[in-house]
């Protein structure tokens, strides 16, 4: 039997799924229902000085991505502080606190957590390029609590100089990344109104961000010595494998709950379990950090058929601008002098009648 356990400091888990910092744990009873999801751990929603104030309309599901201009918590850090952190602390997983923006309020609101975090994370999507106001903001951080402190970072910046960076402040962890923007969305068929509110740009996640989360987990983990947690468009159990390969300990969902539901914790957990399973690995540190071990892929002769595979769906031909995929009795055929071997039709099929030669 698959062990999915993942020991991250003090914090024994389950499985490496758990809640990202958004509107999914916006209080006490929405990090309930994600316990009741599934998920292995809580992350609480980012907790700053002053409680955020919102446009509306912030949120929209546009099929290919996901569009949002969320902030950090619509509750003032009081009420985090007296109710709903207590009553988190109840539920019995370990809660992660997410706290923003700079030292001076790290410095504040650090040691007002401490009694409810078995970790911290801080967010430093509104930080610059400059790494010391994050360095300031860990050691703030590290001076108030003794519990491990993470930061989250946003992908658009040179990740691996910001890890690096963290790493020698004395950061515990990275989670990579945060939302990519900004970005705007049109609503054609209701006049060219704007997606978002106020000034109408909002923030990508979902599924269109996995690929530039994924490259920003693989980039850091191969820069520092510490545990990084993937986040970025994951919704389902392959998303979890590709993250642990690049180089993560543990994966935040957000997007995914919103348009799926909070049960979707413990979906994706027992989908990333049977693909373990069905693939015979015992644990998950035989599959973490596989991405990082592999040399340079190069595909130095066109792809090997194995017609009885074939479904003859058409797909690789259809998108093969080289021509040289053909179907010839309901079978796959190959023009080799045609092949650039670009590899694409290795993407496309579905029954694996294309492999890597």
């Amino acid at each position: 039997m698959t062990n999915t356990t993942v020991n991250l400091w003090q914090m024994k888990l389950s499985h490496p799924v758990m809640p990202a910092a958004g509107p999914n744990v916006m209080d006490a009873k929405a990090l309930r229902d994600c316990a009741e999801g599934g998920a292995a751990a809580l992350v609480a929603k980012t907790i700053s000085s002053v409680a955020a104030v919102i446009p509306h309309p912030n949120m929209a599901d546009l099929k290919n991505h996901f569009l949002n201009a969320e902030l950090w918590s619509e509750l003032p850090p009081e009420n985090w502080i007296n109710f709903e952190l207590p009553e988190a602390r109840k539920i019995g997983l370990p809660l992660i606190v997410s706290l923003g923006y700079v030292a001076d309020d790290i410095a504040k609101l650090a040691p007002q957590v401490k009694p409810f975090a078995d970790a911290l994370e801080l967010s430093t999507h509104y930080v610059g390029s400059d790494p010391r106001p994050m360095q300031d903001a860990i050691r703030a951080a590290k001076e108030a609590v003794d519990v491990p402190v993470m930061v989250k970072l946003s992908p658009f910046r040179d990740v691996q100089s910001a890890a690096l960076a963290a790493q020698e402040a004395g950061a515990d962890g990275i989670v990579c990344g945060n939302s990519f923007g900004p970005a705007l969305g049109i609503d054609i068929e209701n006049g060219g109104r704007l997606w978002m509110g106020g000034k109408g740009y909002g923030w990508i996640s979902g599924p269109a961000l996995k690929p530039i989360s994924l490259r920003a987990v693989y980039d850091v983990a191969r820069a520092v010595d510490i545990p990084v947690i993937g986040v970025g468009g994951v919704s389902r159990g392959t998303d979890v494998v590709e993250y642990l390969m690049a180089g993560a300990s543990a994966v935040q969902v957000c997007t995914a709950a919103i348009t799926r539901g909070q049960s979707v914790y413990g979906k994706i957990a027992n989908e990333f379990t049977k693909w373990m399973e069905s693939h015979n690995y015992q644990s998950i540190s035989e599959i973490q950090g596989l991405a990082l071990r592999n040399n340079e892929t190069v595909m130095s002769a066109p792809p090997r058929l194995v017609p009885e595979n074939c479904t003859g769906c058409n797909r690789c031909v259809t998108s093969c601008l080289y021509e040289a995929l053909y179907l010839e009795d309901k079978s796959i055929h190959i023009h080799v002098e045609r092949c650039t071997q670009c590899g694409l039709c290795l993407s496309r099929c579905a029954s694996d009648a294309l492999q890597a030669a």
